[in-house]
């Protein structure tokens, strides 16, 4: 039997995902760390104009999602940009940066939901071990997640609808204690939310990218949901409505939250902040008991952005390596587990080494660092992808798929290009972090190839000696 009969009698995956659980599932990995953690941050670019941030990124999100709409309808299989990348450009190396920066993208951003993770544990539980014990707590958080993801993916897609459900009660708490206060307290300011106040070295414009850079990180998730194509019903009708109307929900959700976090808490406060909803609730309804429940739900709901993030992550680098563009040992799956387990703690070693680099910062900034280094590395992506839809019109499928208008993956392409450019105001962190990553998976790349050669050209060695000493006896 060749590798396409092989390929051909394996086992199909289950199709158990309908609209309802697909929806649940898309809000589930876009609702999370990013507006707990960095509406501050984006607030300290441009003021109380926070949301108008939220709505660019949701803007730019939702164009590149019709790209990957009409890629996902049109090869409904299980492997995302990656895949998009192969179809069109059909350049190995550039299928594997692509891979390794989704890959790495997914590191990023669990290792930003840990920092969070860390900065709620203290306030929840009172503790104040300064920053030292907030990196300890964070490690301590992704030790746990890479122990959860060794005992195989035993959960079912049923749990994230209960995870993602606390992630939009967390929020919803947070909106309604600003109307709550909006009636009830004189310090509720909403005229704040119509000011812009960037910093002096800053105009309105590079201010305005640089808030919508790092609002990005809080629009991301609904990438994750093309490689669930194989495990849904009918994708070709059920992903253009479901994957739209939970951009669309987030979007909004945001937009409120911001405006409501700049209304209760001045922009100063909240820009230095480490956990920036709970201070707005804390404030706005200082009498109920929503200050105390929020940092547990906040600290559910970057859990669950932070483990779907490693089991993409571990996924990808398992598959890279069955591909033999990484080295084979991070294909070693646990005989009892069923689960990547070299794979796994790979990548919670590359988070273990980002948490550790910024903590030498405050706990803010590291954040900002690491939730802006995610949205660098897949806008980089979704750069690809919106160019990837234009150049695979030429592959013309008789299957009815999504079509999205010509005009919006070329704006797509323009605007995620933009954001990748210094010419947005990120700052040079990002740009070294997300190099040395990359850097470090061509390296890796390059030794597997190496390695492959030497085995390569041993085993031909070997052959021509075999050869060679059989000859003279048959002469």
């Amino acid at each position: 039997m060749d590798g396409t009969e092989a390929i051909a009698h394996q086992p199909q995956l289950h199709r158990v995902m309908g609209p309802g659980l697909l929806l649940f599932f898309i809000l589930g990995d876009i609702l999370g760390t990013g507006v707990y953690a960095l509406i501050g941050d984006v607030a300290a670019e441009v003021g109380g104009a926070a949301w108008a941030a939220f709505l660019l990124a949701f803007l730019v999100a939702g164009v590149t999602a019709l790209s990957y709409l009409e890629l996902v309808t049109k090869y409904p299989r299980a492997a995302g940009a990656a895949l998009y990348a192969q179809k069109a450009f059909g350049r190995p190396f550039v299928t594997f940066l692509v891979a390794f920066v989704v890959m790495c993208a997914g590191i990023t951003s669990a290792a930003t939901a840990s920092r969070f993770f860390a900065a709620n544990f203290v306030v929840a539980f009172h503790f104040n071990w300064g920053t030292g014990g907030v990196a300890v707590i964070a490690l301590l958080f992704m030790a746990a997640l890479a122990a959860v993801n060794l005992r195989g993916v035993g959960g079912s897609v049923k749990l994230n609808v209960v995870l993602s459900v606390i992630e939009i009660i967390g929020l919803a708490l947070v909106i309604l204690a600003g109307l709550w206060a909006f009636f009830r307290s004189a310090d509720v300011d909403y005229t704040r939310a119509v000011a812009f106040d960037t910093a002096a070295d800053k105009n309105v414009f590079v201010a305005v990218t640089t808030a919508t850079s790092l609002a990005f990180f809080a629009m991301t998730g609904f990438e994750d949901s093309v490689n669930m194509a194989e495990e849904t019903k009918d994708p070709v009708r059920v992903f253009p409505k479901v994957l739209l109307a939970a951009l669309s929900i987030a979007g909004v959700v945001y937009m409120l939250v911001a405006i409501v976090s700049v209304a209760v808490v001045p922009v100063g406060p909240l820009k230095v902040s480490d956990t920036p909803l709970i201070d707005v609730v804390r404030i706005a309804a200082p009498g109920l008991p929503i200050k105390d429940i929020l940092p547990f739900i906040s600290m559910v709901a970057v859990s669950n952005t932070a483990l779907i993030s490693m089991l993409m992550a571990s996924r990808l680098l398992y598959g890279m390596s069955r591909e033999r563009v990484l080295p084979q040992a991070l294909g070693a799956v646990s005989p009892i587990r069923r689960s990547p387990w070299v794979a796994t703690l790979f990548a919670t070693a590359i988070a273990f080494v980002l948490i550790l680099y910024v903590t030498s910062f405050a706990n803010t900034e590291a954040i900002e660092i690491l939730g802006g280094t995610t949205s660098l590395l897949l806008l980089a992506v979704f750069t690809l992808v919106n160019v990837a839809v234009l150049v695979l019109r030429r592959d013309v499928r008789d299957q009815r798929h999504f079509r999205t208008p010509t005009p919006l993956p070329v704006i797509g392409c323009v605007a995620c290009m933009y954001l990748v450019t210094p010419l947005s105001g990120r700052p040079g962190q990002q740009y070294l972090l997300a190099g040395v990553l990359v850097v470090a998976g061509v390296m890796l790349s390059v030794l597997t190839l190496a390695v492959k050669r030497w085995h390569g050209n041993r085993e031909a060695v070997i052959v021509d000696a075999a050869r060679l000493s059989v000859e003279p006896e048959l002469s």
